[in-house]
């Protein structure tokens, strides 16, 4: 009898393993089709900045030329029939030039699911057709949790670096490679 019982809690502990895999296998984030992203990322990053607004310098600050500036990391994409549901996390900034320096007046990052059609007549052969953006606050957690995975999740810890925005910021403004980046 104790040799049946160790077969059967072998194949248990055989099944659990197997079930265990298998869930972190459906969890775990897929990998991003670089082709693809390359493709999408100009047009979420471009819709970005266009929704982002302007909400200007601070206590009248002698700010000019403000402008956001946006980046987004692919956490999940995935085609399914001319579709395109981009999970993201975006980091907006928003610069502007104060006595001949770059200025920071606004940054937020926030994960959200852009969903893109192909449209071979629109810029960059996409177009958004929806995008939904974590909230903030209390729904923020039941928000990520909804729409990415456990270890997709676990990726939105991760700050991203603002060097690439200052980098695009100072030479859209023309100032130096080196020049320092204050507040606004």
């Amino acid at each position: 009898m104790p040799v049946l019982s160790f077969r059967r809690g072998a194949v248990g502990v055989g099944a659990a393993a197997v079930l265990a895999v298998t869930g972190t296998w459906v969890m775990w984030p897929a990998d991003v089709d670089e082709e693809l992203w390359a493709q999408v990322r100009p047009v979420i990053e471009a819709r970005l900045v266009a929704e982002s607004g302007r909400s200007g310098p601070a206590d009248g600050a002698l700010v000019r030329d403000v402008r956001w500036f946006c980046r987004a990391r692919a956490l999940e994409l995935e085609e399914r029939a001319g579709e395109v549901r981009a999970g993201v996390d975006a980091l907006c900034v928003e610069y502007g030039v104060r006595d001949g320096s770059l200025v920071e007046c606004a940054a937020g990052q926030y994960p959200q699911v852009v969903r893109l059609r192909r449209d071979h007549a629109a810029d960059g052969g996409f177009v958004v057709v929806g995008r939904d953006e974590a909230p903030d606050g209390e729904e923020y957690a039941r928000w990520t949790e909804s729409h990415f995975g456990v270890f997709t999740r676990a990726a939105l810890r991760d700050r991203m670096s603002p060097a690439g925005l200052e980098t695009e910021a100072r030479a859209h403004f023309g100032l130096a490679a080196d020049a320092a980046v204050g507040e606004c």
